[in-house]
């Protein structure tokens, strides 16, 4: 039947359907019966232990990191969280994912912020929100977007115009998609940290007070919180935020501090660090389960608060890994696995830590917990033989336009990527050269370079091998080198050092060298679509000259359960599945297998593509479960 409407009745039912349309959206984002219609008092610091909504409250948190984890197995692993016994989910926000050119932002799958909020009220859990804009969490230049450093002058984590105008915009965007997941607002949000460990940093007197603002007049109005470990407690703190601490180990000056500085108030352990990270060329650490729980138990019996940090650590897929440097002699990146010895290890399984702090927190609860979730399924597949390959030459014109230069430009300010630079990958520097003698780095590679001679390997570049001799010929050489980036700095006070490439002259015979062509490996899912998709790749009937792209097709007849892959025989390189980044492998360990979650493949041919450095097998091979490496356990 068609109703003629007036104009008064169009507007009036276009504003219901409006209306319900709204309400619908909200009702996605937050359930109903998860959204508090009346909104108590939120999470009060003011005697010695927390209220929330005026009854006491002890926090029992676990840090996951949406950005770790597939999004498919975002409510496995908050399920797992909840079932351990813990109320309280705490989440690092990665700036440099979210703004990965200035002005351009992501919020869309799993950088879907508001959904993992949701998530967490539609299960129960409170969240605390640590929002940065430094994150550390061993992540590259600790969440800060690498477009910061095209200002020679910058001044990362200090009141600097060029940092503090930056901020500006992505708290902006942020907080308008974090304040409605408040609790004020009904969500399960009852505490945002300022900030990340400053105390260790603390290069501007006035910068902490700035993000405080900077979040409160956005319409942050929860608690605020900073942490610290032990080498800042005295000068991370900021008026108007609760202090916390982050450690492995208690000892008595933890207590005797925050008694000091905040008598009557509660303490809470922000990081208790349940396990370690693992660099390249390393060890995999272990802290015994039996001595992570002892320590949790000291905490619970002095009634304070604890967020396990991490209680799943997840994966650094992609570039994303950071890098150590304080007390090295050189930048130490991380591995792709940030497993990190936690409760639920990288693949979501149950761990003996896990056990034992479901039975320590089961006391405080005056419920039985959830019961424990079932494990899901994982498969090793049988080994997949690489078919085709493309030389690292051959696939240059897949790159874009090279850029020339008379001079070296590093990675940040490359003229791509809409004028924001190249953060992640490699970048290829190529001059023409006429005599042989001493190549020398002066120290300006950042990370590590293959170096060739007409496309013939002669050596490597990095931070302990600086000089290379290379052999007399007659007439113009090509000289290339293939620079990586192997994952910025993440913690200390070298992060506005964090500049990658080629950050300064190289030298044959003592002379700088000029001219150079650039070519920028970000190794982005556009470049690898159009790579795969293209003719020009060879039978591995013919041996591959690495570096190399390897690929082959896997086929899967059923739904895709979780894997690893390893690599033995393999050198070093990067694994791409259907166009995602699955992270980079290396023989030195301590790492030997790679995860690869279910959700990245599908049913039927899934594309599989290796970029290998200098040394391939030839075939892939799977695991149902991890091999991390020789261990050693946590000092």
């Amino acid at each position: 039947m068609f109703v003629r409407l007036t104009s008064i009745r169009r507007n009036v039912l276009l504003l219901f359907i409006v209306a319900g349309i709204i309400s619908y959206q909200w009702t996605r984002r937050v359930p109903v019966e998860q959204k508090r219609t009346h909104v108590g008092q939120g999470l009060v610091a003011n005697s010695s232990q927390f209220t929330l909504e005026g009854k006491p409250f002890r926090i029992l948190g676990g840090s996951i990191h949406y950005f770790r984890v597939p999004k498919a197995h975002w409510e496995d692993r908050l399920l797992k969280m909840k079932a351990c016994g813990l109320n309280t989910l705490t989440t690092y926000v990665p700036w440099n994912l979210h703004e990965p050119e200035r002005g351009v932002f992501d919020f869309q799958d799993n950088l879907d912020l508001e959904g993992y909020l949701s998530l967490a009220a539609e299960l129960g859990l409170r969240v605390i929100l640590r929002p940065g804009p430094y994150i550390c969490a061993e992540w590259e230049l600790g969440g800060l977007p690498s477009w910061l450093l095209r200002d020679k002058n910058m001044k990362l984590r200090t009141t600097y115009l060029g940092f503090t105008e930056a901020v500006d915009s992505f708290f902006h965007q942020l907080m308008k998609r974090v304040v409605p997941y408040t609790h004020s607002n009904g969500g399960p949000i009852i505490a945002v940290q300022v900030e990340n460990e400053y105390g260790s940093y603390a290069k501007d007197t006035e910068y902490m007070s700035f993000i405080k603002e900077a979040l409160l007049s956005r319409g942050i109005t929860e608690l605020l919180l900073t942490s610290d470990n032990q080498n800042g407690w005295t000068l991370g703190g900021v008026n108007g935020a609760l202090e916390t601490i982050n450690l492995q180990k208690m000892n008595p000056a933890v207590i005797n501090y925050l008694e000091e500085i905040q008598p009557q108030r509660p303490k809470m352990v922000m990081e208790l660090w349940s396990g370690w990270f693992d660099l390249w060329g390393g060890l995999h650490h272990l802290f015994p389960a039996e001595d992570m729980v002892a320590v949790v138990n000291g905490i619970m019996q002095q009634e304070m608060s604890i967020n396990l940090y991490m209680f799943h650590g997840g994966t650094n897929f992609g570039f994303m890994n950071g890098a150590a440097a304080v007390g090295l002699p050189a930048p130490k990146p991380m591995v792709t696995s940030y497993d990190y010895d936690a409760p639920l290890s990288e693949a979501g399984d149950y761990t003996t830590k896990y056990h034992l702090l479901r039975k320590l927190f089961s006391p405080y609860h005056t419920q039985p917990l959830p019961d424990v979730p079932l494990l899901r399924r994982r498969s090793a597949h049988q080994p997949l033989v690489l078919m085709q390959h493309l030389s690292l030459w051959d696939s240059l014109p897949f790159t874009g336009k090279p850029y020339r230069s008379s001079t070296p430009v590093n990675m940040e300010n490359l003229p791509v990527n809409n004028n924001n630079g190249q953060s992640y990958g490699y970048t290829l520097y190529e001059t023409t050269i006429t005599s042989g003698g001493t190549l020398h780095s002066m120290n300006n590679i950042r990370d590590r370079a293959l170096v060739f001679l007409n496309k013939h390997f002669v050596g490597v570049l990095d931070y302990t091998t600086l000089e290379l001799p290379l052999l007399e010929e007659k007439g113009e050489r090509t000289l290339s080198l293939l620079v990586e980036n192997c994952g910025r700095v993440n913690y200390g006070i070298t992060l506005d050092e964090q500049r990658k490439g080629l950050v300064g002259d190289i030298t044959l015979n003592k002379k700088p060298l000029r001219d150079f062509l650039i070519h920028s490996l970000d190794m982005k899912a556009d470049f690898v679509n159009r790579l795969q998709s293209s003719g020009h790749w060879k039978s591995l009937r013919h041996r591959p000259a690495f570096p190399a792209f390897l690929q082959a097709k896997l086929y899967m007849d059923g739904t895709p359960t979780d894997t690893f892959l390893k690599l033995p025989g393999w050198s070093k390189g990067v694994v791409f599945i259907n166009g995602k980044n699955l992270g980079r492998y290396c023989s030195i360990g301590p790492q030997q297998t790679l995860y690869l979650p279910g959700p990245w493949l599908h049913k039927g041919t899934n594309q599989v593509m290796v970029f290998e450095e200098q040394e391939a097998d030839g075939k892939i091979q799977f695991a149902s479960g991890p091999d991390y490496g020789m261990t050693v356990d946590v000092q």
